[in-house]
């Protein structure tokens, strides 16, 4: 890749970054974090300039940018599932700029160049840290809505990626529509129970987690006050409070059982109650799994033959491309190489399901 070509990558990234701060600024309901998420997405858009400037110095117009695809649907589903997936997801991508503009830094030959990815690095520090701190004080409301979204990409996945496999066997062994809808809707109600029932028995076992972690803690407060507040107040510390202020602080809440209980729970294990009921967590990524599971075999519902043999495949191969495409919201990577490898995915089973259903046809029935 060009030097250029690195540096319009940067660009783009920077032009995304302010286009996502600003739509977490939009949906944030907390004042001063919405203030924070404005002042990011001031910071990523003289990010974008500095490279838009760089780039002019050598002779390279790259006009004002605009948002890139990947970006338009992450904040569409931010609108959609709530923000909290996307906290993270800039929470990542914060700190993973920090590690790529210290390597370019390291091993640009450029002056300017070197200049520019030291400062950028330093931002994006900063901003993981603003990130970390302005986040909501209760960790799991931004995790749970990225949970909830994670579930439905990754059920409608295993139910498509599952059923077009079983489709294209059943294709290979016999050219009976009928087999085929039978079988398809079978392995649409087997997929959805399977992936169902996982969603319930993770969202309950997470919870058993978090009673058990806090029942735990319950018990250090009461039978180990003295040793609990030290704890607090070392958390405090090292956030940047004063170490007599932090005794004061740590002391005051342990004085009171309940807010103490609140406070450790969040400070030291980084848990909180989930607002998912098993039962509700079972049902997302059982129809999420459905849905997925319902496109291979949704063409031999209307039609017969090889044009529903066709459309199938188009239908579930496009289907691969976008839920890949998806899948790098969580993953962080390319947004048309993450497609395009579950669209690889998606054809290595169709092929495979194919040649398993002709040798079955062939030796065995």
């Amino acid at each position: 890749m060009s030097e250029t070509s690195i540096w319009r990558h940067y660009f783009q990234d920077e032009v995304d970054a302010a286009f996502l701060y600003s739509a977490l600024a939009e949906l944030t309901r907390e004042e001063a974090e919405r203030k924070t998420f404005r002042k990011l997405s001031e910071v990523e858009e003289k990010h974008a300039q500095r490279w838009r400037e760089l780039m002019e110095q050598r002779g390279v117009k790259i006009g004002q940018g605009a948002p890139s695809l990947k970006a338009r649907l992450m904040r569409w589903a931010a609108r959609t599932f709530g923000p909290g997936f996307l906290k993270q997801v800039m929470l990542r991508e914060e700190g993973l700029e920090v590690k790529v503009y210290l390597d370019l830094y390291q091993k640009s030959t450029r002056e300017a160049t070197r200049k520019l990815a030291l400062d950028l690095a330093k931002d994006s520090a900063r901003h993981a840290g603003q990130l970390g701190e302005e986040s909501d004080p209760e960790p799991w409301h931004s995790v749970g809505a990225g949970g909830m979204l994670r579930n439905v990409v990754y059920g409608f996945n295993d139910g498509l990626t599952a059923n077009f496999g079983l489709i294209a066997g059943v294709i290979g062994a016999s050219t009976s529509d009928h087999i085929i809808i039978v079988t398809g809707l079978a392995g649409v109600i087997a997929d959805a129970l399977s992936m169902g029932s996982s969603g319930y028995l993770a969202a309950k076992s997470e919870r058993e987690v978090f009673e058990y972690e806090k029942e735990m803690e319950a018990r250090e407060i009461l039978l180990m006050p003295e040793i609990e507040a030290e704890e607090l107040a070392l958390i405090y510390t090292t956030r940047g409070m004063e170490e007599e202020q932090a005794r004061q602080l740590a002391a005051e809440v342990i004085a009171d059982p309940d807010r103490a209980l609140e406070e450790k729970v969040r400070e030291e294990l980084g848990i909180s109650d989930s607002e998912i009921s098993p039962m509700k967590e079972a049902w997302m990524t059982g129809i999420a799994t459905a849905v997925g599971a319902l496109i291979p075999i949704a063409p031999f519902l209307f039609l017969r033959g090889f044009p529903a043999i066709v459309l199938s495949f188009s239908a579930s191969m496009l289907a691969h491309f976008a839920v890949g495409a998806v899948r790098s919201f969580f993953t962080g990577r390319s947004f048309w190489r993450s497609g395009f490898d579950m669209f690889i995915v998606g054809f290595g089973v169709a092929a495979v399901g194919y040649l398993l259903g002709e040798l079955l046809l062939k030796y065995f029935l």
